[in-house]
């Protein structure tokens, strides 16, 4: 009996440790161009001053400020883009446009409103409500735009929708093809990342992330 108790403790084990090697594999071979798949986070090695410069050294930039992140954008048209693509309300009554309408005369408040019911919503569904500085969201006209925002920081050609950058607390959105999930997705790094005292290994967050961006609506 003690065998056999012995055994099955090493077959799991055995479980554990393939799963660990195959995850990651699996996750890196999956960062390609196709839209139906929200990529991992990343934070490459050495530029992480580029990421903060492309945030900090651009004199365009127009921005809103809400309790729990800095939206930066280069033009109201963008900014309008943005706004109906993010189809959320804190009500639950009023998501996936029911009752909410996504037009507004006031694109500024209707963003405010929106990320920031979005923002305690990835809280709730990670029962993760410790205080983070501010977390900046750049939105960007269009894929080409965000590919040459994304070359500028990595050296490599783009081949994710969006991404959130620790070191600069970033996230990096494009106006033309980004929806609650992914936005919601982005935030989830934010706050898994700050949340413990060390932040936690890539496939966790990951998994944590892709779980937040499938229950926003639930």
């Amino acid at each position: 009996m003690l065998f056999k108790k012995h055994i099955t403790k090493l077959f799991l084990f055995f479980i554990l440790i393939n799963l660990f090697l195959f995850i990651p594999i699996i996750l890196v071979q999956g960062d390609n161009e196709n839209k139906d798949k929200i990529t991992f986070t990343f934070a490459p090695k050495g530029k992480a001053h580029k990421a903060h410069n492309e945030t900090t050294k651009r004199p365009l930039w127009q921005r809103i400020e809400t309790k729990h992140t800095v939206i930066q954008y280069e033009n109201l048209k963008d900014l309008k883009k943005f706004e109906g693509k993010i189809d959320y309300s804190q009500d639950k009554f009023f998501f996936k446009g029911l009752f909410f309408s996504s037009t507004s005369n006031d694109p500024k408040k209707a963003v405010n409103k929106k990320v920031e019911a979005l923002f305690e919503r990835v809280q709730e569904i990670l029962d993760m409500r410790t205080k983070i500085n501010k977390i900046i969201i750049n939105i960007y006209p269009n894929k080409n735009r965000l590919d040459e925002i994304y070359y500028h920081i990595t050296g490599t050609k783009c081949r994710i929708r969006s991404w959130y950058i620790y070191e600069s607390n970033t996230i990096y959105i494009n106006a033309s093809d980004v929806h609650e999930g992914i936005l919601a997705h982005e935030m989830a790094h934010a706050i898994i990342d700050h949340y413990f005292s060390i932040r936690p290994p890539r496939v966790t967050a990951e998994i944590l992330a892709r779980y937040v961006d499938e229950h926003v609506h639930f």
